[in-house]
């Protein structure tokens, strides 16, 4: 049985860069130290756009450039990276359904007892990760880790740890 840790998209552009927040700077020494002391494996995940984001279905809602691949903004903060042990998956869109099959199909062969989710943003890419992970793997204790999660506002975040308890993901640190 393993036991994995997902760090959703701890980039500079949400930290400090384009979409960046203080609730978001906050919880980078929470992430490192979690990722450092987690007991299992421990992933990453990236939010990918290519030049032409002003041109997608996101860039026309969200007229901000964030997190172009190869950018800085795009790069994992550097507490983060410093603790990353794989490389990211990298994302085009808010949830990874790729993540979910690969997590599924490793299932298969060594069973997962829990993922922990925890990183940004709350109420976008870690609840969409969060129900995605509870779609492919329904037997799986999902966890999402409150105080190493920050949301585009603070109600927001809470509206979301409210909304993943309904659909049975647990919410420590609450």
């Amino acid at each position: 049985m393993q036991d994995i840790l997902i760090v959703v998209d701890m980039q500079n552009d949400f930290i400090t860069g384009a979409l960046g927040t203080p609730e978001a700077q906050a919880i980078v020494e929470r992430v490192a130290d979690k990722m450092r002391n987690f007991n299992g494996r421990v992933m990453t995940t990236r939010d990918t756009h290519e030049d032409n984001y002003l041109d997608t279905q996101e860039g026309r809602l969200l007229p901000v450039p964030h997190c172009i691949r190869g950018s800085w903004g795009w790069q994992l903060h550097p507490l983060v990276e410093a603790q990353r042990r794989e490389e990211p998956v990298d994302k085009p869109v808010f949830g990874s359904a790729a993540l979910g099959q690969m997590l599924a199909r490793e299932n298969a062969h060594v069973p997962i007892r829990s993922i922990t989710l925890v990183g940004l943003c709350t109420d976008i890419c870690v609840i969409s990760n969060a129900l995605i992970l509870r779609a492919f793997l329904p037997e799986t204790k999902i966890v999402v880790d409150a105080a190493c999660c920050a949301g585009v506002t603070p109600d927001s975040h809470q509206t979301s740890l409210t909304a993943m308890k309904a659909c049975q993901v647990r919410i420590d640190h609450e």
